[in-house]
């Protein structure tokens, strides 16, 4: 429990300096605030009580202190723009980017183990050198190049794939499952090609060290398969890093999909994010990024407790 007790307190700490960052940061964006308001029409009166409903004719300080108050209610504020709830903006874009990064992580996942054993066990063979080779070029890789790259080619050039939205407008029941997956394939490829190299290779470290214990010189010893050495024994404990780093990556996972949401129209927090932007909508801003920064906190916490259940020694150190 005090182990889990750190983490959270951690845990806490770093929201709260995401919170704080993002409030103070948002305000730096060029552009007055004030006109996503208020109509410079307005007469004095109505421009007065629009401002203060929103409270912006309140001290930064002060806005702060309320807005944290609000947060800790689970309030995040009303948007400039639409009139409506935060809350109520971005759950209709939620479902959509968990949809995302979720098949982003399976896919990753799926691909990054087979790979990572089949480099490890064929160590400084020709597949292992085309494997780390093509390991650290897709670490190299930026989203946006990525998903132009594939939108181009197998989106336009090809026209394969489509290469914008979620789903077609008038596809209804099963063919609007078949249409949403049509939409995802892009999107999902760009997130998996600039992860996958990373699991790939902290995958193939890890077998290779775990290879070269002596419990598996043991199992070799008793006649054991190989393929069983592999998969039963040295894996099991091979994948106590790598499931570290799938934790960590969640963070590069959700900075990925803010730009690939972006770049292919997908009605996601991503997308929700970049037209707040533009429309200086702040409290959408806010809330999206505390949002996104909870969900990396979370699943870093949930990695931390996950390792020190399976790995009693990083309770203790």
């Amino acid at each position: 429990m005090r182990f889990i007790g750190i983490r959270l307190a951690r845990g806490l700490l770093t929201l709260w300096f995401a919170v704080t960052v993002t409030f103070f940061l948002v305000r730096l964006l060029p552009g007055d605030p004030v006109l996503a308001v208020a109509d410079p029409n307005m007469t004095e009166e109505l421009r007065r009580k629009l401002l203060a409903d929103f409270g912006l004719d309140q001290p930064l300080g002060v806005q702060y202190l309320n807005y944290l108050g609000q947060l800790l209610q689970g309030n995040l504020g009303m948007s400039f723009r639409q009139s409506v709830p935060v809350t109520t903006v971005l759950m209709e874009r939620l479902p959509w980017t968990l949809i995302l990064t979720i098949s982003a992580m399976v896919v990753t996942i799926a691909l990054g183990i087979p790979l990572g054993v089949l480099a490890a066990t064929r160590a400084k063979g020709w597949m292992d050198r085309v494997i780390q080779l093509t390991g650290v070029t897709a670490q190299s890789l930026f989203v946006p190049s990525v998903g132009i790259f594939l939108m181009y080619v197998l989106g336009v050039w090809l026209g394969w794939f489509p290469i914008g939205g979620a789903v077609d407008l008038d596809a209804t029941g099963f063919a609007a499952t078949l249409s949403m997956l049509h939409h995802l394939v892009l999107p999902c490829l760009s997130l998996v090609l600039i992860q996958l190299g990373g699991y790939v290779l902290t995958m193939r470290t890890t077998l290779i060290d775990a290879l070269g214990e002596d419990y598996v010189s043991l199992a070799k010893a008793k006649g054991v398969k190989p393929g069983k050495v592999v998969w039963k024994h040295a894996l099991r404990n091979a994948l106590l890093p790598t499931t570290t780093i799938a934790g960590l990556q969640l963070g590069t996972l959700v900075g990925g999909a803010v730009l690939t949401e972006t770049i292919y129209a997908y009605p996601g927090i991503g997308r929700a994010v970049f037209e707040a932007v533009g429309q200086l909508d702040f409290p959408v801003l806010q809330g999206a990024f505390v949002l996104l920064a909870a969900a990396v906190v979370v699943a870093n916490l949930i990695t931390d407790v996950a390792y020190g259940i399976l790995d009693p020694r990083v309770r203790t150190s």
